[in-house]
């Protein structure tokens, strides 16, 4: 009654690609830091999260994320209280599906006091190009304004 190809469409989920695709190479490893760096200096917790797995799986600093929607969440209540927000991206080193990122990012809290902000990540991304696990160890230093370079 019914042809199998609109079934299929009417029944299977619509799965968003995030170029480039795993396996990595090192071009597409880089284009893949910079994307990451680009949205978060959007500072758009929507945008963000569309690069994570629905049921992404992040650790940041002692915090636990489960869920692009806890991503919003986390990103949303992050650039409230981190005000003018820059970060840079570097990559460290990739394989396959994985990457270890350096990044700092500086930002001051309501008071004017600057901080820059060091830490790792670790990344593990599906074979849809969408990042289902970070991990991210950061540390904070105080700075004053005339110190700050990212701009």
């Amino acid at each position: 009654m019914w042809d199998e190809t609109i079934l299929n469409q009417i029944y299977t989920p619509v799965t968003t690609q995030r170029l480039p695709l795993p396996p990595f190479t090192l071009e597409t490893a880089r284009q893949k830091v910079q994307m990451a760096e680009d949205a978060w200096n959007s500072k758009d917790p929507e945008r963000v999260s569309q690069a994570y797995t629905l049921d992404t799986e992040w650790r940041n600093r002692a915090e636990f994320i489960n869920g692009r929607e806890q991503v919003k969440d986390f990103l949303t209540r992050k650039w409230t209280t981190e005000l003018d927000y820059r970060l840079k991206k570097e990559l460290w080193g990739f394989r396959e599906n994985r990457m270890a990122v350096r990044f700092e990012y500086e930002w001051h809290d309501e008071t004017g006091q600057w901080y820059r902000s060091y830490g790792n990540e670790l990344w593990e991304f599906d074979q849809n190009g969408l990042m289902a696990k970070r991990y991210a160890s950061i540390n904070d230093a105080l700075i004053t304004e005339e110190e700050r370079r990212i701009f």
